[in-house]
This record gives C-alpha cells, structure tokens and sequence, in this order.
C-alpha cells in the first residue's frame, strides 16, 4: 500500500510540475511573440502583468520542487513504531499517508489522506504510536496501527 501511495504523491508532484512549467512556456511565447504596438500604455500595462504572472508561476514551481525533494527523503520500507515522514497511520476515524499534500488517494475501497508534516493534524500524529490517540477538531482519534 506504501508504495501505491508513494507513486500517488510522485505522480502528484510531476503532473503539477509539467502543468507549471507548460504554463510558464505559454507565457514566454506570449511575450516573446508580442510586438510594440501603436498601444502604447496597454502594450507596457500587459507584459507587465504577464511578467508578474510568471514570478507567481515561477514561486508555485519552486514549492513544488520542495514538496520533490520532500517525497526524495522518503524510504517506505523503513519500520518504526513511531509516526514520522513516510509512515501510513490507521485511525479509528481515518488513515493518513505523512509525505505531501496530495489529497485523498482511493483504492480497493480504502480512503487514504496524503499530508504534509505541517498540516494540523500531523502535527498531532507526529511521534505517537499505535494505541495512542490525539483530539482532532475536538473528536478523538484513536491509532490503530503505523506502518
């Protein structure tokens, strides 16, 4: 299961890293392609915008590459009792994946929820064991197992 989840979030990252950069491409074509116009202020008004279109491209792209080298720490055939990056997590309530923000991954009927370590409630799973349980927006969950 660790593995299906880790292609998930690998599949994740590179989809949205192809999206960007596609995205960015377009842009420079965009402004590569457009030519000084009797626009006048319109002309300037709009590489300017795209300009800054392409510093925001440029900032989602280099988030991105961090949730990369995040998904690169991960060995999914490293056992530890103790929640940590890379572990799956069974509650009673739900099961988490700690890597990425990749959303909820489905498969043979189990809902597994790809997080990151900074989301709220991996800050609170972080370091617990099996049989443990942590308050969640004021319901308790209890943990079944870590793998």
């Amino acid at each position: 299961m660790k593995e299906a989840l880790y292609e998930y979030c690998e599949m994740f990252v590179s989809e949205r890293i192809q999206r960007i950069q596609k995205q960015i491409e377009d842009l420079r074509d965009s402004l590569n392609t457009e030519t000084k116009s009797t626009a006048g202020d319109k002309h300037e008004t709009g590489r300017a915008m795209m300009q800054l279109e392409l510093e925001k491209l440029g900032d989602r792209l280099f988030e991105v590459e961090k949730m990369k080298k995040v998904l690169e720490r991960i060995s999914i055939h490293q056992k530890s009792n103790k929640i940590g990056l890379g572990s799956l997590v069974e509650t009673d309530k739900a099961n988490y994946f700690i890597s990425i923000s990749a959303g909820k991954f489905q498969s043979d009927g189990n809902t597994v929820f790809c997080i990151s370590t900074v989301t709220p409630i991996s800050k609170l799973l972080l370091g617990k064991s099996g049989g443990d349980s942590v308050y969640f927006n004021g319901v308790a969950q209890t943990i079944l197992g870590v793998y």
